[in-house]
């Protein structure tokens, strides 16, 4: 799946060409290309261009798909200083048989991923591996991306615009500081094509708590 970030091109694939553009993810929303395993995808581009490339295994079959800015799915998740949205591009089509991908939008200091939720299969959730691809609003900013598990690993990155960090296991909340708007592409795919996951029994009260 390629996905643009900014600017216009021609994308050819299986014998189909597909017109994208985008002027920036922070003010459009998505166009992205489907390609289906082991077909070329050539990018002809009309300005300076941008896109993001994402792939897993998978047979050889299928049709080439386009999915445009009107056809994104937007999801209002969380509540407080926790909410944010999630675009769905392409999660629940059908025409990728493995792969899922889409972006979440985090106002300034908000925390999204939240409560910490994992897709390692430990709980009896589906197998996905993931990664984030982040920019930032304003570019000069940073944002913060989590990793912990139940036996006691954990880590923090800092992650600038541009970075990308992968997340094969664990709980994986994101966050933003004030002033600063974190934007994230996510792909993720495993032996299941379902979104299904498992939150932190630890903080799965903040559901019903008073968010201040």
């Amino acid at each position: 799946m390629l996905v643009v970030q900014n600017g216009s091109a021609s994308i050819a694939v299986s014998g189909r060409t597909f017109d994208v553009s985008r002027v920036d993810v922070f003010e459009e929303r998505a166009t992205a290309v489907y390609a289906p395993p082991g077909e070329a995808l050539t990018v002809s581009a009309k300005s300076e261009f941008e896109a993001i490339l994402v792939s897993t295994p998978a047979e050889p079959r299928g049709n080439a798909a386009v999915v445009s800015a009107d056809d994104v799915r937007i999801n209002a998740r969380g509540r407080g200083n926790y909410a944010r949205e999630v675009h769905d591009i392409f999660v629940t089509d059908h025409f990728a048989q493995r792969i899922m991908v889409g972006e979440t939008f985090n106002p300034a200091g908000h925390w999204s991923s939240y409560p910490p939720h994992k897709h390692d299969g430990k709980d009896g959730e589906p197998v996905l591996e993931e990664v984030y691809y982040f920019r930032i609003d304003p570019p000069q900013g940073f944002g913060q991306q989590m990793l912990y598990t139940a036996d006691g690993e954990s880590v923090c990155h800092v992650v600038r615009d541009g970075d990308a960090v992968l997340l094969p296991y664990g709980y994986h909340p994101a966050s933003s500081p004030p002033g600063y708007r974190l934007y994230y592409l996510w792909a993720m795919a495993g032996g299941e094509r379902r979104l299904a996951l498992h939150e932190d029994p630890a903080h799965r009260w903040i559901h019903e708590g008073t968010i201040l």
